[in-house]
C-alpha cells in the first residue's frame, strides 16, 4: 500500500466491488475510458488498482502484464496502464493527480519486476493528457490510431 497525502493505492478486493459499480462518469469521459464495472477482473496478467481515499474508492484503474503491452513498448518490463476513471462525485479533489503521483512507488513496490508504464490517452482527451504529463509520464511522439482517433503514447520511466 503507498500512501500519498489522504490517497494510497491498493489491489482491488470484493470489499470494494458495490462502490466500484457505483462510480459515475459524464456521458462526454466515457468515450475515453471504461467504468469499473465494465472491466472483468480475475484475468491473468491484469491487476485491477483502486485509488482509495477516506476508506473508500475514489478511482479506478487496471495495470497490464501481458502481451497486450507489447503493442505500445518494447521493453520486457513494462506494464500498459488502461481504464483509468475517477468517480464523478470525486472528480476536481486532486485524486488523480496523487494517484497517479503515487503509482511509480507503488509499482516498484508490488512488482519489482517492472522499470516502465505506459499508456495510451487519446488526443481529445485533454485533461487526461495534462494529468499524465503532470505525474511523470513523458510523450515521445509516438501516436496510434484507437477507435475513436488518434490515440498519443505516454512513457513513465521507473
Amino acid at each position: 500500500m503507498q500512501n500519498t497525502s489522504s490517497i494510497e493505492l491498493v489491489h482491488f478486493s470484493e470489499d470494494y466491488v458495490d462502490r466500484l459499480h457505483e462510480f459515475e462518469l459524464p456521458e462526454e469521459q466515457q468515450q475515453f475510458t471504461a467504468l469499473p464495472k465494465e472491466i472483468t477482473v480475475g484475468k491473468v496478467g491484469q491487476y485491477p488498482i483502486v485509488i482509495i481515499s477516506n476508506h473508500g474508492p475514489v478511482g479506478f484503474f487496471v495495470l497490464h502484464a501481458t502481451e497486450r503491452v507489447k503493442e505500445y513498448s518494447n521493453n520486457p518490463h513494462a506494464m500498459l496502464l488502461t481504464a483509468l476513471s475517477m468517480d464523478y462525485r470525486h472528480q476536481g479533489k486532486g485524486y488523480a493527480k496523487k494517484g497517479m503521483l503515487a503509482l511509480a512507488d507503488f509499482v516498484k513496490q508490488e512488482f519489482q519486476h517492472c522499470d516502465e508504464v505506459v499508456l495510451v490517452v487519446n488526443q481529445k482527451n485533454i485533461a487526461a493528457q495534462n494529468l499524465y504529463l503532470k505525474t511523470g509520464f513523458v510523450d515521445n511522439g509516438e501516436r496510434r490510431l484507437g477507435p475513436i482517433g488518434e490515440q498519443i503514447v505516454m512513457h513513465l520511466y521507473l
